[in-house]
């Protein structure tokens, strides 16, 4: 949460390193990335594909000391700022991860919901950050169900991009 939070106000454009047949379509967009607000255990980042200001990412810390977690939930909206339906699923860190590194499996609320909105191969999703001095990554993995699924994006932490309109359902978005 801490190296991210560095990046806090500064926006990077990433690049598609997934080769998922699912993914053509984002792999001809642009990406951006947005750390856009950090503030007393969230940060919110909102990922931009193209002129899509749908999704941010929000890391939340969870308990105190030894018992600490990080929950990421992936916060979705339409172009009116209304909530999508399938919104605000993520999971919380299982182990204490990496400095680089943290991982989250799908929580039962995410679960739920893939399978009340027919997305049941979304149930065994795992997500995945990444930070280093040059690079953010997002990741998302599910190597156990059929589709073998594998979504990967990095971001080049050397560049700054400028900073894109405001993510939709956030306040000043148009």
């Amino acid at each position: 949460m801490a190296r991210i939070a560095d990046h806090c106000g500064r926006a990077y454009e990433g690049e598609l390193v997934s080769s998922d047949e699912a993914d053509a379509d984002i792999a001809r967009e642009r990406l951006i990335m947005h750390v856009a607000e950090c503030g007393e255990g969230e940060i919110r980042i909102p990922f931009h594909v193209g002129d899509d200001r749908s999704r941010t990412w929000v890391l939340t810390i969870d308990g105190e000391g030894d018992g600490q977690a990080i929950t990421l939930k992936h916060d979705h909206r339409h172009e009116d700022g209304s909530e999508d339906a399938v919104t605000q699923y993520g999971g919380t860190t299982a182990d204490e991860g990496a400095a680089t590194r943290q991982a989250f499996p799908a929580d039962d609320f995410s679960k739920a919901l893939f399978e009340r909105e027919g997305l049941n191969v979304s149930v065994a999703n795992t997500w995945a950050m990444e930070i280093d001095d040059n690079v953010f990554a997002y990741e998302l993995r599910r190597p156990e169900s059929a589709d073998g699924r594998f979504f990967r994006v990095e971001f080049d932490l050397g560049e700054e991009v400028e900073t894109p309109p405001p993510v939709w359902g956030s306040e000043g978005h148009n």
